[in-house]
């Protein structure tokens, strides 16, 4: 290497060297004028008045934004600082201003606050934001309500928070917001309830029938396979195990059919609920629902998922099969006889190693006939019902 190339290369490794202390120094100014903000944030909330209040609680907002543009780690450390340094509390007290702007602003700031960060979402709660954020559901301003229900939602994440915020009332008007709310209300409501339905044994006691018409209606208008239709499908299946659920899901516009759908199209977790919902509805009364599951053409679907659900979806699917059959009292050709029968002809057409995919082939393809079966009883029995032609004049 030519002394000129080397000399380079010394420049070089000068200028990398020189450039991570200017960095460094960067970030310890910037921490230093951080640490400041807070103490001065702090000071605002605690003793200022309601304009330096309004003003201190923008702060917030605007820190831990800031803090998320240099690094994520960076906007936890802010938040946790943030939080010791004593904001939650007159925050909170914000919440039940006659001021407007000081409700959204202290919404905004907690919001931010507690945003993955369970210590602060706990703190929030400890405080007594609930019961005004509650207050803050009823509203008709959409705005308000729109935060006030993702404050639920993010508070309701927190396992110490789900008790008090499940006993606080905030249900029924999740419920309600999922008819009346946004489209970002109904999403968050959903959530928000789906988080509640985890802490109680009797998760019945948060939901009620009232639900099911929206909960429907959602459900067919998503996507089968997201992560939303996920958190539908198992309130709905929450909802099923009540009588009054049951009725509710039947006696829906649509209701079974759009379970029937999310069997077909929906991911392994929505299957898995939608299947669930349907079984609940079949063993509280077969008489009641057989017929009307099968009018809705259920059972191809059935059948895909004892090949391809998760092992309790498979387990649902069979047994809602064999309560879907003619005579359930007779002896049966149970699903799992099926499969091995199946597996037993692919060991001797294919040999034992190749068995598992060629019983599985043969599943599948037993599976698109009956499909097919099923379209062609559904287009005879449509061409049944459709009225003759009249003799034109």
């Amino acid at each position: 290497m030519g002394q000129e190339e080397q000399s380079s290369v010394g420049v070089g490794e000068e200028e990398e060297e020189t450039r991570e202390v200017v960095e460094k120094e960067e970030v310890e100014t910037w921490n230093q004028m951080k640490q400041t903000l807070i103490l001065e944030i702090s000071s605002k909330l605690i003793h200022g008045d309601l304009e330096a209040k309004i003003e201190a609680a923008r702060d917030i907002r605007n820190l831990v934004r800031k803090s998320s543009s240099s690094s994520p780690s960076s906007s936890s450390k802010t938040r946790s600082k943030l939080g010791a340094a004593g904001v939650i509390s007159p925050l909170v007290l914000m919440l039940c201003s006659p001021n407007p702007d000081a409700r959204q602003v202290s919404l905004l700031a907690l919001l931010n606050l507690a945003v993955r960060n369970e210590r602060n979402k706990v703190k929030i709660v400890t405080a007594g934001a609930v019961p005004p954020l509650v207050e803050l559901l009823k509203f008709q301003n959409g705005s308000l309500r729109d935060l006030a229900t993702a404050a639920i939602l993010t508070l309701s994440a927190a396992a110490l928070n789900k008790p008090i915020i499940a006993d606080s009332g905030a249900a029924p008007l999740l419920v309600e917001i999922l008819s009346s709310g946004s489209v970002q209300g109904k999403v968050d409501a959903v959530t928000a309830l789906h988080n509640l339905s985890s802490c109680q044994e009797n998760s019945t006691d948060i939901l009620d029938a009232t639900a099911v018409p929206p909960l429907i209606n959602l459900l067919k208008e998503c996507k089968k396979y997201s992560k939303f239709a996920e958190k539908t499908t198992a309130l709905l299946e929450i909802l099923s195990n009540s009588e009054e659920g049951r009725i509710a899901i039947s006696n829906s516009d649509g209701g079974i059919l759009t379970l029937v759908e999310t069997v077909e199209d929906g991911s392994l977790m929505s299957t898995e609920h939608a299947v669930g919902a349907l079984l609940s509805m079949c063993q509280s009364c077969r008489d009641k629902y057989r017929e009307l599951i099968l009018n809705e053409g259920a059972v191809p679907g059935l059948l895909r998922l004892t090949v391809d659900g998760t092992a309790e979806a498979r387990e649902r699917a069979r047994t809602l099969l064999d309560l879907l059959r003619d005579s359930p009292q007779q002896k049966q050709l149970a699903s799992s006889v099926l499969e091995r029968i199946v597996y037993d002809i692919a060991t001797r057409v294919d040999g034992a190693d190749k068995a598992a995919e060629t019983a599985k082939r043969l599943l599948q393809d037993m599976v698109k006939r009956s499909m097919e079966h099923s379209m062609s009883r559904i287009q005879q029995r449509a061409a049944s019902c459709t009225p003759s032609n009249t003799q034109s004049t």
